[in-house]
């Protein structure tokens, strides 16, 4: 058991993919309820880092609540990291017709609001799931599986001892060259499926070109469609620093194209010195690439198709939204 059962907070109803609803009227009466054990843990700590929220940006309940209480934590530590995982609409994996609406209005509220977003995609996860994996009937159990692997990755120099370490704000320091821009593509190397642990030692230039494969990206953009901006790599296992840097600095130079020239020594590396349960070692690497774009161009046109013609807007205007919020939010 992992969480402290006094700290779930329950609510009775569901905003049934309404954002207003996670946004105003039913994720507001829950809210105080969540900040109130949110504060009772951050009381715990002795050196609070920052928030971790995983949330989905279709629904009504991960995008309209989930961004309110990123606002709400934003308000009452606003010196600390706001890292977000979150799980756009893809696509071809859609469940309902106002995805759009949703996503659109949380990116929104993310771009104020967090410091890192790791864009995270089903369609990509299943695709790694089909592709690498070979897995025919994948379950949520095999995506959360790959989402949380990269998760453990990201924050496993605060939880470990290692040769270079770097905690969340050395991470935003080193990705983010405008604050606007803090949307990730995330990948993990060597990609195995659950129960199968590794049967096979790898070496670091294996991981370094798994981690660097297209394929490999959790997000449904492709990252050779656009320009790295920056771009940061964990290894974890017993592992010479020398030669991680030696492969980070070969994949620089071979794919140079794909780096941008303005922004000189990009690509940060850090090594931890414990690598996840079952594996010698592992690599997780986050992107800050220009193909993210394609994810946003991809909601945005579909918003806008919607929008124009005013479909299903009195879903929204019907809980106190404004249709001003949504043309500003589509700006």
């Amino acid at each position: 058991q992992i969480f402290r059962p006094d700290n779930f907070v329950f609510g009775q109803s569901g905003p049934g993919n309404n954002w207003a609803k996670g946004h105003y009227t039913e994720g507001a009466e829950l809210i105080d309820a969540v900040l109130d054990v949110v504060r009772k843990e951050a009381e715990n700590c002795d050196c609070l880092q920052g928030f971790q929220v995983c949330h989905s940006l279709g629904g009504g309940t991960g995008s309209g609540m989930g961004t309110l209480l990123i606002s709400k934590i934003r308000e009452e530590y606003p010196d600390r990291m706001m890292l977000t995982f979150s799980v756009f609409p893809s696509p071809k994996v859609s469940d309902t017709v106002v995805e759009p609406y949703n996503a659109t209005l949380s990116v929104h509220q993310l771009v104020g609001n967090a410091d890192e977003c790791m864009v995270l995609d089903n369609e990509a996860l299943y695709d790694i799931c089909f592709r690498t994996l070979k897995l025919t009937t994948p379950s949520f159990g095999d995506l959360n599986h790959l989402i949380s692997a990269t998760m453990s990755g990201v924050t496993c120099c605060l939880r470990f001892p290692g040769q270079l370490n770097s905690d969340l704000r050395k991470l935003a320091v080193n990705l983010i060259p405008f604050p606007r821009l803090h949307f990730f593509m995330v990948g993990f190397a060597p990609l195995t499926s659950r129960g199968s642990q590794q049967y096979r030692a790898l070496t670091v230039p294996e991981l370094t070109q798994q981690m660097w494969d297209a394929k490999n990206m959790m997000c449904a953009a492709d990252p050779r469609h656009g320009r790295y901006l920056t771009a940061s790599a964990m290894f974890r296992g017993k592992m010479s620093t020398k030669e991680v840097d030696e492969q980070m600095l070969n994949v620089q130079n071979k794919n140079s194209s794909y780096f941008i020239e303005w922004i000189p020594n990009n690509v940060k590396s850090t090594v931890c010195d414990i690598p996840p349960t079952g594996l010698k070692m592992a690599s997780t690497f986050i992107g800050n690439s220009t193909s993210i774009q394609e994810m946003f161009r991809r909601v945005s046109e579909q918003f806008t198709a919607m929008f124009r013609r005013k479909a299903f807007l009195h879903w929204y205007t019907g809980e106190g939204m404004d249709e001003m919020e949504f043309t500003e939010a589509e700006s």
